[in-house]
């Protein structure tokens, strides 16, 4: 299967080394380039891609933005796209519901599979900070001394889902899920897709926060 990705990216430079190395994979192609995030949101509603490789620093309307009305809208997954590892922005583009984030001095076989990774539903965080983005998140989002999650929002999850849910947590994959819960890596699929339903949530990187906010 074909991923169709739209670029957006300021710098065009930047912008053009991306396509390259997209478009040097046979499985993916790049359905279109935009140089800000109001051109992202009406190339996305155009082109209706599978994944919009956003940039977060955008003249007109920055990749945050953009990210939260391409989401909002159920235009396509969105894979953000940084210079810094902890900043405002990524934590602003999770919480627009993100698919993850991944740095711009990444490795191109790194973005490659990124792209294949959140294609596929799953989040896709840099490997390297990970578990350390999902706690600092947690712990410093203003949203959690304003509205700290209710716990009796687990009430609604089985206690297979709440294990699923501890573990994406821990920013486990789902073929690591499986191996930890002994179970296929279908069946996690289907658990992740279940409890982003109950817990009125975007993607499993925003799953991932809830437990760490709740503490799970």
């Amino acid at each position: 299967m074909t991923i169709r990705v739209l670029v957006a990216e300021d710098q065009s430079a930047v912008r053009a080394g991306l396509v390259l190395i997209l478009r040097s994979a046979p499985d993916v192609e790049v359905v279109g380039e935009a140089p800000d995030g109001e051109a992202a949101i009406r190339l996305a509603r155009e082109l209706r891609p599978d994944l919009v490789l956003m940039d977060v620093s955008m003249p007109r309307l920055d990749g945050v933005s953009a990210t939260r009305q391409v989401v909002a809208e159920g235009l396509a997954d969105v894979l953000v796209l940084t210079t810094f590892d902890l900043d405002e922005y990524v934590f602003g583009a999770l919480r627009a519901g993100a698919a993850g984030f991944l740095l711009k001095n990444t490795e191109a076989h790194e973005l490659l599979q990124a792209v294949r990774t959140v294609a596929r539903g799953e989040g896709m965080i840099a490997p390297a900070v990970t578990r350390r983005l999902i706690a600092e998140f947690a712990g410093t989002a203003p949203a959690r001394a304003a509205g700290a999650p209710d716990p009796a929002v687990l009430d609604a999850l089985t206690r297979r889902e709440r294990e699923v849910l501890e573990c994406l947590g821990q920013g486990l994959s789902n073929a690591e899920i499986a191996v930890r819960l002994s179970m296929a890596e279908t069946t996690v699929k289907t658990h992740v897709s279940r409890l982003l339903g109950k817990l009125d949530l975007r993607s499993r990187v925003q799953a991932a926060v809830l437990a760490q906010e709740l503490g799970i």
